[in-house]
């Protein structure tokens, strides 16, 4: 029997690719190397060039048909004359356009009447609201709240200072208070009762303890027992016995707790040595009719007008 023990494979003789040996040719390299790190000059994929060739030649039609290079005035038109200014102001022409019929009626329609038209009420709220936003929220706050004892009066409660109609605010909105630019405006002016030498710092203290008194806030009762005397001389005439005010005259009620200056005793103090007087402009040359009126309907319905 034939010995075949020379021709048997060991583990040893087995015979395993070089390690070192590529399987594949490499691409060549840009020569550059990082760490030992070489890139590969491998050309790019063939779709994404053509998506770079199809966009140059996407932006050029595109600098062609629609502006595109800033020029020294505007930038270039393009062939399709293109301009999202001009639609803008073509959209605003339209809506205008639509409004102005509610406009026209707003005019037309007596002040005390336009509640009774649900649709040109909303839409006078509406329009209102934004001239509001605009033209009075520096001073009332964009809610109507105003701002707490600095003079802006809140718009949310239901104390005028010279009425609440619609025909009251109407006239405050068109001519502002205290404004030296209309002969119309609303007119008061509450004396310096300290600066002009009216009553003394005693007599002041006593008038400001009757005032906290008629509105049931913290008071020093024998210094208000004092004031009432020259309260009634100097002071009910306009703002009444009862402090109820005249809001006729534009004399702020005294005997709830709405504060147009501030309601602690150094804020009522103020008032008395000093006065107020404070100015609201009159819109009637800022503002078209119909804008005023809307506006009025606004603050109407904020505060439960009268």
């Amino acid at each position: 029997m034939a010995d075949n023990s020379d021709n048997k494979v060991t583990p040893a003789s087995r015979q395993y690719p070089d390690p070192s040996a590529k399987l594949k040719q490499d691409p060549p390299t840009t020569g550059h190397s990082w760490d030992g790190i070489e890139e590969y000059d491998n050309p790019m994929p063939r779709w994404w060039v053509w998506i770079f060739i199809i966009t140059v030649i996407w932006s050029v039609g595109y600098w062609i048909a629609m502006p595109a290079w800033p020029g020294i005035q505007q930038a270039t038109s393009g062939v399709l004359g293109y301009s999202s200014r001009a639609n803008v102001a073509t959209e605003i022409a339209e809506f205008e356009a639509r409004n102005e019929q509610f406009f026209v009626q707003l005019v037309e329609t007596d002040l005390d009447e336009i509640r009774a038209n649900d649709e040109l009420h909303r839409f006078a709220i509406n329009a209102g609201g934004s001239v509001f936003r605009a033209q009075c929220s520096q001073c009332h706050g964009t809610g109507g709240a105003g701002v707490q004892a600095s003079g802006f009066p809140n718009l949310l409660d239901d104390d005028w200072l010279w009425g609440g109609t619609m025909e009251d605010i109407h006239q405050t909105v068109l001519y502002g208070i205290r404004n030296e630019d209309y002969p119309d405006a609303r007119w008061s002016e509450m004396p310096a009762f300290g600066q002009d030498g009216l009553l003394d710092s005693d007599e002041i203290d006593q008038v400001v303890n009757f005032v906290l008194s008629l509105s049931g806030s913290d008071h020093d009762s024998q210094l208000a027992a004092a004031g009432q005397e020259l309260y009634e001389l100097n002071c009910a005439s306009c703002h009444m016995d009862d402090g109820s005010g005249d809001y006729f005259i534009g004399a702020p009620a005294l005997n709830n707790q709405i504060w147009l200056y501030g309601g602690t005793p150094e804020a009522i103090r103020e008032t008395i040595y000093y006065s107020r007087f404070g100015v609201m402009p009159g819109f009637a040359s800022r503002l078209r009719e119909a804008e005023i009126r809307a506006v009025a309907a606004y603050v109407h319905q904020l505060g439960g007008g009268q």
